[in-house]
């Protein structure tokens, strides 16, 4: 089992930033991406950024050049730096972490953190 607990959440104004961090724990090893997503009330849940154990990045078109995550393996934590925040940012954001065994990818969610940019 993996166990992800994420911090940095808040409320700031729009233009403001913030910085989540999403700590993880137990079975970490093998652990081959880890990403944050973000789900608005009545929106489905979506993909923010990912980053993979090569360091390889991806992030969505709503958040590039804003957006960067990041990761410090020493500490098992990943990050994202949320910068010139916009309203419609606003949502619970995710941590997830994709584990892929012989055959099999096992996916971790942790608890979400509110973040509310405010116009």
């Amino acid at each position: 089992q993996v166990q992800l607990v994420e911090s940095g959440g808040g409320l700031v104004q729009a233009g403001g930033s913030l910085r989540l961090s999403c700590s993880a724990s137990g079975s970490i090893s093998s652990i081959n991406v880890m990403a944050w997503y973000r789900q608005a009330p009545g929106k489905q849940r979506e993909l923010v950024a990912s980053i993979s154990s090569g360091g390889g990045t991806n992030y969505a078109d709503s958040v590039k050049g804003r957006f960067t995550i990041s990761r410090d393996n020493a500490k098992n934590t990943v990050y994202l730096q949320m910068n010139s925040l916009k309203f419609e940012d606003t949502a619970v954001y995710f941590c997830y972490a994709l584990r892929i065994l012989p055959g099999t990818p096992l996916n971790y969610w942790g608890q979400g953190t509110q973040v509310t940019v405010s116009s």
